[in-house]
This record gives C-alpha cells, structure tokens and sequence, in this order.
C-alpha cells in the first residue's frame, strides 16, 4: 500500500505545544481523537526526560480524562521518584485548558538477562502477502486510514479476537522519525477496535485506560496485534493483547473497556 499522504499527527507549535492534524481522528466522532496518536505523545515525553544511566520504560499506563479534542495540545512529563533501579515518571496532556489524559511509567536501569530469557509467545508469521484491508463502513475516517491493517487472523471487519500486522504510514510530529516506542503505543490503543466483539454502529466499547508491560523496544516499522475482547455481563469488558515486532514479542497491553448501547 503506498503513502498517500504525509502530513503528522502532529504539528510542533511551541515548546511542549501540538497542533492535531485530521489524521488523528477516532473511529467514533470526528471532533475525538483516537487515543494511538496522543499515547504516543505522552510517551515521547516520557522518554525526553533525562536518564544518567541506560534506562527502559518497563510500564506505562494512560489515563484518558475525556475525549482528546483535534486541537492544540500541550504535553509535559516530569520525574516524580527518582532512583537508581527503578524510577517513576507522570507525564500530562491538556487541551483548551483542562487535563485530557495522564500517563504515569516505570523507568528501570537495564541489565543483560538474555541468559534467561523466557516465557515470550511463539513469533507471528510475516507480513509478506498479506492483503491489506481498508475501513470498515461505520467508523469515521482519520487514523485508521493512515495506518496499514494485514490481518493474519480476524480483523477489523471481522467481529472477535483478532491477529494483524499494523504499520504507522506517517510521521507522529512532523519533521521526526518515530522511536520503537512510540511506534508501539500508536498501535496499542487499538486492542479493542481490532477484536471488537459488537457493531460499533449500535453499541459503544470505548477504552478507559491503556496499560502497556514493555519486555523490550520494538525494532522495524511493523507492529504485530494479537488481542482479544472479553465483555462481562455488567457494562465493563477487557481488551487484552501481545504485541510483537518481526522478531516476536516485545510487550502485553490491556484496556478496560465501557460497554453501552449507542
């Protein structure tokens, strides 16, 4: 599929400052963003606070406060427990002057545990022939059209757990290639939308929360998404996934999902 369009997410404007572009729109109403694009920019903030030794964001979790509007951002992070194994990092997103989502980290010293590496699931099959696949009728443009979807199991169009590759066909801020982390979390956020178990023309499943275990940095463009939906009989439901790159499994996601008639 080639690039039809490299316009960012995001425009820089300022130190800290961020103009959305369209292509950060949801699947759910064109005024929202989909979370992938602002999980990324939480965590770019995250990983430009200044470390003294090598370090890896081990976790991180982001809190959505309410929908992320297609505006000017501003994003700060901070170190809040300094250490010299484990540190803890927030970082913060605001819009039109109120706090839109949070992300708190768990930075570790690195160590060489490649003697005892285990416990990984079994690395995806390739990409390679894989036919990409487009929108589905019922969600709104933006997002999903700027990142490429091959689904190895499942899909967007096809409701239950799902497998697919995912590739970022544009930059996350203009001018900047993004880092295997940032990579990551553009795709992370879509756990839920790729294993949807309901029309999302008659029901919501709108995420809270993303919560994302990092064994190690992906490498490469592509970002493997194996996930799977669980809906409980109150309301609330799960998205779980593996996230993987060519070489396997670089981390575990989950979301708590909302789960409403439209």
């Amino acid at each position: 599929m080639a690039d039809q369009d490299t316009e960012p997410f995001y425009h820089p404007s300022g130190e800290s400052v961020f103009q959305s572009t369209r292509h950060t729109a949801g699947p759910w109403t064109a005024e929202a963003q989909h979370l992938g694009p602002p999980s990324a920019l939480l965590v770019r903030a995250l990983e430009q606070v200044p470390a003294d030794r090598d370090t890896q964001l081990a976790r991180v979790t982001i809190e959505i406060l309410g929908p992320v509007p297609i505006a000017e951002l501003t994003v700060r992070a901070t170190l809040v427990r300094p250490g010299r194994s484990v540190e803890l990092l927030n970082a913060e997103m605001s819009a039109n002057g109120r706090v839109v989502a949070t992300a708190s980290a768990w930075r570790i010293t690195t160590t060489d545990s490649t003697p005892v590496e285990a416990g990984q699931a079994d690395p995806l099959p390739g990409w390679d022939g894989i036919e990409p696949t487009g929108r589905p009728d019922g969600w709104g443009p933006g997002y999903i059209d700027v990142m490429e979807w091959r689904p190895l199991h499942g899909g967007l169009h096809v409701p239950g757990p799902a497998t697919a590759w995912v590739r970022q066909r544009i930059p996350l801020v203009d001018g900047e290639k993004p880092t295997g982390l940032q990579r990551l979390f553009t795709v992370a956020d879509s756990g839920n939308g790729l294993s949807n178990r309901l029309n999302p023309s008659q029901w919501w499943f709108i995420n809270t929360d993303l919560t994302v275990h990092i064994q190690r940095e992906p490498v490469g463009e592509w970002i493997g998404l194996d996930a799977n939906t669980a809906i409980g009989p109150t309301g609330i439901g799960t998205a779980s996934s593996v996230l993987h790159d060519a070489e396997g499994q670089v981390a575990i996601g989950a979301q708590a999902l909302m789960v409403r008639p439209r």
